[in-house]
């Protein structure tokens, strides 16, 4: 069993963030669908179990081009296709993955990462789990690959909200500044059994938890003049709209997105 703690400030105001993730789920999902591969959605619905409610997805990814080529050469065939659910009840969100065991349980909280055992996790597993921060303005945390101008935060200016760029030190000037502030606190658990592989694909994954985390946020952040303005109701229908989309999108054109991972 692998365990990472991903730790993830943002610049935004708590409430904000749902409305911002949601919208760039939407917009992220449609860049990497196309020539067969990509999201697909098979529910999205209000749930509510245990006195939680919330927002329930099952999604299928269809992925084989992006994972790296020792995964594809002795893979079952179909079994580069991934299920996934996902209990969004901000400020927790938990999603689970049906091949293996993934398991990522997120956190959202008014601060900036302060908090070290967000999760209440118990002495054994605290001990041993890893913890990566994550700073969205710090380019080196990108690959050369991955990089956008455009989704810089520390080079983009928000016109709607003022915020950004982002330099070095952003975090301590918003603590002394009172400026608006978000963590989400990410528990990624995987434990992936298949013999003679077993570390090698976990440490695979754990990467590109990694590269997935970072990536989305600096959109999510650079993309604040979209979403800003939103409402929870016009989420709710441009979700329905991008299942549309996401199921013509995905039977042509040619694969789009991010590319395999390099070995």
């Amino acid at each position: 069993v692998f365990i990472s703690n991903y730790i993830l400030c943002l610049l935004l105001l708590f409430f904000q963030y749902q409305v911002g993730q949601l919208f760039s789920v939407a917009e992220a999902s449609k860049n990497e669908t196309g020539g067969g591969e990509g999201i697909e959605v098979l529910k999205n619905e209000p749930y509510e179990k245990d006195g939680q409610k919330g927002q329930y997805t099952h999604k299928i990814y269809h992925l084989k081009s992006k994972v790296p080529s020792f995964v594809r050469l002795i893979a079952p065939e179909g079994s580069l296709v991934f299920h996934e659910e996902a209990w969004n009840a901000y400020p927790y969100c938990r999603t689970g993955e049906y091949n293996f065991h993934l398991e990522i349980v997120t956190w959202h909280k008014p601060d900036l990462g302060e908090q070290d055992n967000v999760h209440k996790l118990d002495k054994d597993t605290l001990a041993s789990r890893i913890v990566v921060p994550i700073d969205i303005a710090d380019r080196s945390q990108v690959s050369a690959t991955d990089y956008k101008a455009d989704e810089d935060p520390a080079i983009f200016k928000s016109v709607k909200t003022g915020r950004g760029p982002l330099g070095p030190i952003w975090k301590v000037l918003s603590k002394e500044l009172n400026c608006p502030k978000m963590c989400a606190y990410k528990l990624v658990t995987v434990k992936f059994k298949w013999w003679g592989l077993q570390t090698k694909v976990e440490n695979f994954i754990h990467e590109q938890e990694k590269r997935i985390f970072t990536n989305f946020h600096r959109q999510l952040f650079c993309w604040i003049d979209k979403w800003v303005e939103l409402t929870m109701d016009d989420i709710r229908r441009m979700e329905a709209e991008t299942q549309k989309e996401l199921d013509e999108m995905r039977k042509k054109g040619s694969l789009r997105g991010t590319k395999a991972a390099e070995e």
